[in-house]
């Protein structure tokens, strides 16, 4: 038997001695080094932060290392209460529940959750996708943009034409059309938003609107973050309802969810 010698060829590369980071600094103990006394979050001290900052103004500066406006601070909190729970009708919200009423243990529930929420049907990686397609469609015609997108299939189900835009249940799904509406009242809200809602408003005779991902993205991109930060966002400002749910069925009978009947289910070929 012929042996082939393979050539291994050495990367070129020098790593790091030790990791380094600009977000947060450790103020190491007198008495044990390995130990903590004191944190700073961009220069800013963590005991003041706690005294004087809100959350919202925290998460904030953790990702774009200075402190909101009050503006951008008074936006980015409200945004953060209407994405508490995306409601027991999504699919990550169904994954909790069914998680807690199949007795999954207590910390996998929102892991669990939160896998669903990262996808591309209404999760994380459309937030993403919808935060680039605002940034570089914003600078145009949002109710030409709205004519020149095909019109919805006649189907009962989601059809997204765009990232964070179309239709739900083969309608114009009303909730992040009113957030939307209630927070371009806001001081900070920019130009994603506004031509987000033109171009929502430019859908609505096809039976189709601005989405929940669309909304996060269109915000998230006047507050400043960057659309590879989006899907973790989405994720975060989602996760109190996701777990309220899984908590609420972890104590339930199995019995408690429907169970699907066989002539239910659909398998599409």
């Amino acid at each position: 038997m012929e042996s082939k010698h393979v050539h291994v060829r050495r990367r070129d590369e020098s790593f790091a001695q030790r990791s380094v980071t600009k977000i947060w600094e450790e103020v190491a103990s007198a008495e044990n080094p390995y130990l903590t006394e004191n944190c700073r979050c961009h220069g800013y001290d963590l005991f003041e932060l706690v005294e004087k900052r809100g959350f919202a103004d925290v998460l904030y500066l953790l990702f774009q290392g200075e402190l909101p406006s009050a503006e951008k601070s008074r936006l980015f909190e409200a945004l953060m209460i209407a994405l508490i729970n995306p409601g027991p009708r999504h699919p990550a919200t169904r994954a909790a529940m069914c998680a807690g009423v199949g007795k999954t243990e207590t910390a996998q529930i929102l892991p669990v959750a939160l896998t669903v929420l990262g996808g591309n049907h209404l999760g994380g990686a459309e937030v993403e996708e919808a935060m680039r397609f605002l940034r570089k469609e914003s600078k145009g015609d949002p109710l030409r943009a709205a004519m020149e997108l095909p019109a919805s299939p006649a189907r009962e189900g989601d059809w997204h034409p765009v990232p964070g835009f179309g239709c739900r249940f083969g309608g114009v799904d009303p909730l992040p059309r009113k957030i939307l509406q209630a927070l371009l009242k806001q001081p900070g809200a920019g130009r994603c938003m506004h031509w987000a809602w033109n171009f929502s408003e430019g859908l609505k005779p096809r039976d189709m609107g601005i989405l929940s991902t669309g909304l996060a993205a269109a915000v998230f991109a006047d507050l400043g973050f960057q659309p590879r930060v989006g899907p973790g966002l989405f994720q975060l400002l989602n996760a109190p309802g996701l777990l309220a749910h899984g908590a609420e069925m972890a104590n339930k009978p199995l019995t408690a969810m429907p169970f699907i009947k066989d002539e239910d289910y659909v398998i599409e070929r």
